[in-house]
This record gives structure tokens, sequence and C-alpha cells, in this order.
């Protein structure tokens, strides 16, 4: 008889739950400034260490220091400030428009502005984003019409998805920004074999894709890294470590891994972490890897250490499952808070301006509401016609569709 004791499973738990107050201090934040900044044709093995570091710009002073900061000028972070506001503004509509039953869903990114607004910068005409539903900042960031985004998350009549993708899933091919999917971690394969396609025909477009870090657990995230690493694909592969992936804490999605960047170097892919709250950290690593797929030089990995300030969406109540207190002690603080608090110790904004750009775009957002809700909601309508669930399928439509179309009277 065998006298081993009985198996039993670990499973992780996360370090506060409900009702304990939150204590970061075990969290090791590295010193601003301190992270190399390396050439862009650099070996992943040559820069192991950025991979379990954090690359910060911003130290606790407010100041920019070390070799990845100066790299945008005063109007440039003026202007970084003012995006992560108008999404922030954006946001709390929404949120508020689905409260009143104006729309199904939503998600907010609050606490995670800076990293859409920042990337975005770093990109040129033609890229292409494969982003998950947490990413509308490279839009807000654009040109792109807010009007058309609070169609589609109204699904009314000039829904430019014509109601056929969830709230909140955006898509616009000229924006550079591919169609939200649902099925988590498809954004990265997809966006390695666009990646592969531009590299194919010579072009000198390159591909960015977005997931969270709970969906690293998906086979579709080692499997684009397999196809990144081997054919050295122009392509930034971005995880959003915002701590939790609805109510399961980032140490399920994590395992024994000392952080997700380092899953990159088992591929020989270049990683690096960065301070996903330090709005000149995050361009500044962004612009690099973007410069290093342009040039040829492959792929990077980018974990973005982050925290979701709200809930998954409006769907999860996140004080069922973690502290109330966690946002606010959350040691990487606040994207917007800080780069004011930065513009202005270098005396270029105050909080007369900030309290004035602050108005002027929830003014512009409750202006867009009114212009798309002129179109309707999805409880009052008007809706898409059904006779669009034919369209943009088959560039001749097929007679079985046809007939199917008439019996259907539309």
């Amino acid at each position: 008889m065998s006298d081993a004791k009985p198996l039993s499973l670990y499973v992780p738990e996360p370090e506060f739950r409900p009702g304990d107050k939150p204590d970061f201090s075990n969290v090791e934040i590295p010193q601003a400034g301190a992270a190399p900044r390396p050439p862009i044709d650099v070996e992943a093995g040559d820069i192991r260490d950025l991979a379990y570091t954090i690359i910060r710009v911003m130290n606790r002073e407010g100041d920019a220091v070390g070799p990845w900061a100066d790299m945008l000028n005063d109007d440039q972070l003026k202007e970084g400030l003012e995006d992560m506001v108008r999404v922030r503004a954006f946001d709390a509509r929404m949120l508020m428009a689905q409260r009143q039953g104006k729309t199904s869903f939503y998600m907010q990114a609050l606490g995670e502005e800076a990293i859409a607004c920042a990337f975005s910068k770093a990109l040129q005409p033609g890229d292409m984003n494969f982003p998950t539903y947490r990413q509308q900042g490279l839009l807000l960031s654009t040109d792109y019409p807010m009007v058309d985004m609070m169609n589609q998350i109204y699904s009314n009549a000039a829904d430019p998805l014509k109601g056929r993708q969830l709230p909140i899933m955006y898509c616009s091919k000229e924006h550079g920004f591919f169609t939200i999917s649902g099925n988590l971690a498809t954004q990265f394969i997809q966006g390695v074999g666009w990646a592969m396609a531009s590299a194919i025909k010579g072009d000198t477009k390159i591909a960015t894709s977005w997931i969270g870090e709970g969906s690293t657990a998906e086979n579709d995230f080692h499997s684009a890294l397999v196809f990144a690493s081997t054919y050295r694909a122009p392509v930034v592969l971005n995880i959003v470590n915002n701590q939790w992936a609805i109510s399961t804490f980032q140490g399920i999605a994590r395992g024994k891994a000392a952080t997700f960047a380092s899953r990159g170097l088992g591929f020989g892919i270049p990683s690096l972490r960065v301070d996903g709250n330090d709005y000149l950290a995050v361009y500044a690593v962004a612009k690099w890897a973007v410069d290093r797929a342009r040039a040829g030089h492959g792929p990077t990995l980018i974990e973005h250490v982050t925290y979701r300030m709200g809930g998954h969406s409006t769907s999860d109540d996140p004080s069922a499952y973690r502290s109330k207190e966690e946002a606010t002690s959350w040691p990487l603080g606040d994207p917007v808070e800080r780069l004011k608090e930065y513009l202005i110790k270098r005396g270029v904004w105050s909080d007369a301006q900030h309290h004035q750009m602050q108005e002027m775009l929830e003014m512009q957002v409750a202006e867009a509401q009114k212009q798309a809700e002129k179109n309707g909601t999805l409880h009052d309508g008007p809706h898409s016609s059904p006779a669009t669930v034919f369209d943009d399928v088959y560039h001749e439509m097929p007679l079985h569709l046809r007939r199917q179309r008439q019996e259907a009277g539309l």
C-alpha cells in the first residue's frame, strides 16, 4: 500500500478580495529613466532584462528622465492629454447611455487611456491595428467621427456596420482599425498574417495587435508568436496587462512566468515592459517598436502594465471580486493626472486650462451624442433595414439568396 499523500490542485488566488485593504508595497516599481534604450536592430537575448523591468520616463517628482525621454514636444503632449480626456469624456457619456437603455453594452478604458492614445501617435497612415475592445483611443485620437462611433454603439439606422456587430466593436479600414472580434486573441494571429502579407507585397505598412493579459492563455497567442518569430513579420504585439480578466486576476493567465513579456523571449522576440500609465514612456516604446518593424527587423512584444479602474464591462460588478480601494491604491497612478501634472510643472499648462479643456470636450461629446440620437438608439430605433442582412457578402448575390430575400418581402 502506498504511503504517498493525496494530490491537491493548486489554484492561484489574488492578494486582495472585497473588504481587504490593498497593499501594493511589494510591487517592484523600477526607477524612472533606469532602463536603457537599445538600437532597433537588437537581438532578443541582448535585451532580456527589458522583459522583466518596467520602462518609465516620468518620475515621482514629475520630471521626464532617462534615454526614453524627450521624444515629444510640449504641444504634442498637450494634444495627447486632450486625446485622453476626450476618451474619458466619451466613455462617461456612453456608460450613462447604456444605463439609460439606449444601448445594450459598453466597455470603458478608464485608467488605460494613455496606451492607445500614445501608441497611435507612433503609427503612420496605412498601418493596421488589430484591437480589442478597450482601444477606442486609437480612433478618438484621430479624426474618426465620434458620431459614427456612437451610431455603432446605438445600432441605429446610421450604424456604419449596419447592426452586425456588438456595440463598441468598431471598424474603419480608412483609419487602420480592423474590426474587433469578440473571440479572444484572434487579433494576434490576424495581425501577424496581415503583416506577413504586407512584407510579401513589398509594402511599407506595419501591423499592430492588441490583447489583454488574460488572452495570452489562448492558443492564438502562441501561434502568432511562432509565425511572427519565424518570418520576422513587421508587427508590434501588445499585451495590455490591466491586472484583471473579467473576474480572474492576472496570476491565472500568467502562471509561474515572472512577466507576460517574458513569454516572447522563448520565441526569440525582443520583449519589453512599459509603464502603461506613463504617456511619454508608452509613446517612446511604441515608436521604438514601430521603427523596428518598419526597418525590417521583425516583431516586438510589449507588455503595458496598467490597471482597469472600472468594471470589465457594463455587465460586470468588480466589487464582487476585488477591493473597492484597489484602483486608487494602484502605484502607477492615473495617466491623465500624471501627464497633466507633468505639463503644469513645465509651466505650459494650468488647472484652469485643464478645467476649460474638460468642459469643451464634454460639450463636444454631448453634441455628438445629440447628433447620433437623431439617427435612433437601440431602444427607440430606427435601425438598419433587415434587408441589409443580404448585403456585403457576395459580389453577385446567388440565386438562392435572391429567392430568400423575395420570400421575406425585402
